[in-house]
């Protein structure tokens, strides 16, 4: 009997042991082809990011605010170069925010350190200068775009996280923007690459130590990124379960870690002790002197402000706001709670909101994806509406600023063997108007209209007001002999007129016209003049 059933025993058991490892086999060779193809699809996303946000960056060749160069750039200039450039003068040409201490040196020490390895490996051409800042943030954003979109293929079908993607890629203001060496910047990527870890309802990424640390950093470099994170805060300390523990083993220690390099940063930097976020608040809060730089009413960003933002995305914002689930609808309590505040403040810029708009596409993205048979249709119509604004932006509107400082670079080559005596330039234009040093990167003698604000000093002007009050009379002032005057003007078109009879009476004569905007506004005019004094 043992031996008609070992045959039979054997038998099952082999064709069962067969069985098993035809479907192992089939089942390994389903997960080898799936894990290349999804690795292969991790590596082309992130090449195609960083190859369009290069491209991004290049094609990016306008100014927009100026605290672009003014809060990063200039200062990092100034930190590196002052004594290896040989100059026998004072720098004197920081803003008075960074002299009374409301603007840390975290983010200016990121730049500076690329520009001391470049100094140190004698690659210090002023073209890296220039570029190689926006190159890296450029990168930065790419990596940012990544982690946007695997936060929304965690939480959504690859339909929608496809469209989401498009969106957030074809967006004009993030194109203008995320390329620029603004802290607004890198204030927003770095709460992209918060939001991945935060833990969002549907989110299987959740880390409270990286998303803090991010959101840390981001406040360390803004201030004002706390006001878009803490509605996000306060979400997560009310559906924590362990909250004692979400204090004392995350946010006390980053909060402090973070807090105090920053300090110790800017302490050793200002040579005293400061504490640049409690002054930040200050002046701009409780004091207001935000306003000197201007102001709107209070309902501008709602009803100017966000719409240009956001831009074509409008329609299919709203759309999307009417079919998104429950769980986004943090994110747009977010979107609204940022704009409110924002807007309960004077001095409003288009910059300060950029921060939410990856939020907005993820809405936009739920739209596209749920307009079935128009949607292909909608997708060109969306590109098209993006990419024109996106190209006049930024490769036609306001680029007349920095190629003045182009044509001013040449100074430096044609005066560097020269016996004649060195080249003294004055910018009668709205201070800040223009890069200064970073730009220039020689010790050429420039100088521009200052215009720190108004700190309570009874009848105070300051200096650019004063002269465009009477830019004749405070020529004829401030140079009463020809010896005192400069070698070159640099001035907008709009103010030609009025100084005629100075540029001619002291023979100066222009030698460059340079195109800057299409849409001339006040004193800044669509073309920029260079005279030179013969």
């Amino acid at each position: 009997m043992m031996e008609n059933i070992r045959p039979r025993f054997n038998f099952g058991n082999k064709a069962e042991v067969v069985k098993l490892r035809k479907r192992k086999s089939k089942l390994h060779n389903k997960e080898d082809k799936c894990a290349p193809s999804n690795g292969v699809l991790g590596a082309h996303l992130a090449l195609f990011c960083v190859a369009f946000r290069l491209a991004n960056c290049f094609l990016v060749q306008s100014s927009f605010v100026p605290d672009e160069y003014w809060q990063s750039l200039e200062v990092s200039h100034n930190m590196v170069f002052t004594y290896p450039l040989g100059t026998n003068f004072t720098y004197g040409y920081l803003t008075w925010e960074w002299k009374a201490g409301i603007r840390g040196y975290s983010y200016p020490l990121f730049f500076a350190c690329i520009y001391k390895i470049l100094h140190l490996i004698n690659y210090d051409s002023v073209y890296l200068l220039i570029w190689l800042p926006r190159v890296i943030q450029a990168l930065l954003a790419a990596f940012a775009d990544v982690k946007f979109y695997l936060l929304i293929r965690t939480m959504e079908s690859p339909d929608v996280a496809k469209w989401t993607f498009f969106c957030h890629l074809c967006s004009w203001f993030t194109w203008y923007c995320c390329t620029r060496t603004l802290t607004n910047t890198m204030e927003t990527t770095l709460t992209t690459l918060a939001l991945l870890y935060f833990p969002l309802p549907g989110s299987k990424t959740h880390s409270s130590k990286k998303y803090l640390s991010l959101v840390a950093l981001a406040v360390i470099v803004r201030p004002t990124a706390l006001i878009v994170w803490l509605p996000l805060l306060m979400y997560h300390f009310w559906q924590e379960e362990n909250k004692l523990r979400l204090i004392t083993h995350h946010c006390i220690p980053i909060g402090v870690l973070t807090v105090g390099i920053s300090t110790l940063i800017d302490c050793l930097f200002y040579d005293k002790w400061t504490l640049v976020q409690l002054n930040f608040l200050k002046f701009n809060i409780l004091h207001g002197v935000a306003e000197f730089y201007g102001s709107h009413p209070w309902h501008w960003y709602f009803t100017q402000g966000f719409a240009v933002v956001i831009g074509p995305h409008l329609p299919f914002f709203l759309h999307g706001c009417t079919l998104a689930s429950k769980r986004y609808r943090l994110l747009l309590v977010t979107i609204v709670w940022t704009i409110t505040v924002y807007s309960l403040l004077a001095h409003k810029e288009f910059r300060f909101i950029y921060p939410v708009l990856p939020f907005c596409m993820v809405f936009c993205g739920i739209s596209l994806a749920n307009l079935k048979n128009w949607r292909r249709a909608a997708a060109y119509g969306l590109l098209v509406a993006n990419l024109v604004p996106a190209l006049y932006t930024g490769l036609v509107h306001q680029r007349g600023t920095l190629d003045v400082m182009s044509h001013l670079q040449k100074l430096c080559d044609t005066n560097s063997l020269s016996a004649q005596p060195q080249p003294d330039v004055l910018f009668l234009m709205p201070c800040h108007s223009t890069p200064f040093y970073s730009h220039i990167h020689c010790p050429l003698r420039m100088r521009f209209l200052e215009c720190p604000p108004d700190l309570g000093e009874e009848g105070y002007v300051d200096e650019a007001e004063n002269f465009f009050d009477d830019p004749l009379q405070w020529l004829r002032i401030s140079f009463p002999h020809k010896s005192s005057m400069p070698t070159h003007l640099v001035l907008f078109d709009v103010l030609e007129k009025e100084i005629l009879t100075f540029l001619e009476g002291n023979k100066f004569i222009r030698t460059a016209v340079i195109f800057h905007t299409h849409v001339p506004e006040g004193r800044v005019g669509g073309s920029i003049f260079i005279y030179e004094r013969h």
